[in-house]
């Protein structure tokens, strides 16, 4: 080769080193393939954490909160929970695609004054989604089915209220007319344009519109089924407490999609609503095990892991307007509070909330509610968040929403199992419950040994 031949070559291989180390040429070239994407209105970032969330949020339901349900009931039973959650996710999801998403989210159809109540059918089979639609900076898609998620494990979480005693058939049935008449409106009126949201009510991934709602309705089903057979005098322990521990394990990591993911991109509000539900969920599960010791002279495994999920149900209303310092707060109160409220449901008043539904997310949900309106406001310094709010005037605006979503819950859920129990029955009978309903409903066990 000769010498002109070799001084060219080496020439170009400089200037394509130089090419390479050029920063402004690769932001360049980065901007042109993501140029698609910047046409749609769609971020890439943003969508990749909410697919990310997305799927986070359907783990809480299956395996999850299956799991965690699964270890706290009796061996016989363990089956029916896993196909009731198992079911639920199946059955809800095809309602949410035929008129669950367009009632929550798009328009309005009944309307009082400017206050919205509940959407309207213009959705109706997810006709308006298309796969060039946006929602903000992600796929309308992506949003109805990170929104079908929450929607599943709701009513998902009502069946700790009922476990080891309710039809399936039954379950089935309430479980369809509780999505339709209370999580949809309710959801509506939170984050679909509806009156809560106007009035400017915060409940940033579901405070509300899962847990207080699932609570309620747990306690309900619970009071109008009445006890299992031999409450409060049989000890009803779990069966495999390791099982449940699983789970427990599972919705915490899953909660940072729930919470995270609520904030529909990948920016500081997710970060820090993510941060602020580990804090939440590791202080009030810390505090619950501390009570227990000192009550009790010994801190329990089960203790603990539902003092976590205490912590996680009250900070989600508040994941995205608070900071550490709140968060911690907000923990603490939860492991105790929830605590509280479990020994006076249980052992008090005697009510057989199976799992502790109404105590854990019922409880925690309402005071999340509550101490959003508090620590959300930027008034208290490094224990609160960055919102400028009045206190006082959130605190009522969070009263306000809170008691109308329980309420009506309340209301529509008695309505709902009174006519579930006028046409075909909602409790099993004794004999199947004493056979244990895994072999009575499904001809299966759940063990063999």
């Amino acid at each position: 080769m000769s010498f002109s031949a070799k001084f060219i070559i080496g020439e170009l291989s400089i200037q394509g080193v130089a090419l390479f180390k050029n920063k402004k040429i690769w932001c360049a070239f980065l901007a042109l393939l993501a140029m698609p994407l910047m046409a749609e209105g769609i971020n890439g970032g943003d969508t990749a954490w909410i697919l990310t969330a997305t799927a986070l949020v359907l783990f809480m339901t299956i395996p999850g909160l299956s799991l965690f349900y699964a270890g706290l009931v009796g061996r016989n039973n363990v089956l029916s929970i896993l196909m009731h959650c198992f079911a639920i996710t199946c059955m809800v999801t095809i309602l949410w695609v035929v008129v669950g998403y367009s009632l929550a989210f798009s328009g309005s159809s009944i309307v009082v004054g400017d206050a919205s109540f509940l959407g309207s059918f213009s959705n109706f089979l997810l006709g308006e989604i298309k796969e060039a639609t946006v929602l903000g900076t992600i796929p309308e898609s992506l949003f109805a089915t990170f929104q079908l998620t929450f929607a599943i494990i709701t009513p998902a979480l009502i069946v700790g209220g009922f476990a080891e005693r309710m039809r399936f058939s039954a379950m089935l049935v309430f479980s369809a007319l509780w999505l339709l008449l209370v999580y949809v409106p309710i959801t509506h009126w939170v984050w679909g344009g509806g009156w809560l949201g106007d009035l400017g009510f915060m409940d940033f991934a579901g405070g509300s519109v899962v847990h207080v709602t699932a609570g309620t309705a747990a306690i309900v089903a619970a009071l109008y089924m009445g006890s299992r057979k031999g409450y409060p005098d049989s000890s009803n322990i779990p069966h495999n407490v390791p099982l449940t521990v699983m789970g427990a394990g599972m919705l915490w990591v899953g909660w940072f999609g729930f919470n995270g993911g609520s904030a529909l991109a990948a920016n500081g509000d997710a970060a820090m609503a993510l941060t602020v539900t580990h804090i939440s969920a590791a202080t009030a599960a810390f505090t619950w095990m501390v009570i227990e010791w000192l009550r009790f002279g010994k801190p329990t495994v089960l203790g603990t892991v539902t003092g976590m999920v205490a912590g996680l149900g009250c900070i989600t209303p508040a994941s995205g307007f608070v900071g550490p310092a709140g968060a911690l707060v907000i923990g603490f109160l939860a492991g105790w509070v929830c605590f509280e409220a479990t020994g006076l449901i249980k052992r008090k008043l005697f009510i057989d909330d199976s799992l502790d539904v109404f105590s854990v997310h019922g409880v925690g949900g309402f005071l999340g509610i509550v101490l959003t309106g508090i620590f959300a406001s930027a008034s208290l310094g490094i224990f609160g968040g960055q919102e400028d709010i009045s206190i006082g005037g959130q605190v009522g605006t969070q009263l306000i929403g809170g008691i109308s979503t329980l309420v009506w819950t309340a209301l529509l859920t008695l309505a709902i199992l009174w006519a579930v129990d006028y046409m075909i029955g909602v409790r099993v009978s004794e004999e199947e419950e004493d056979e244990g309903l895994d072999l009575t409903s499904f001809n299966e066990r759940g063990y063999t040994l």
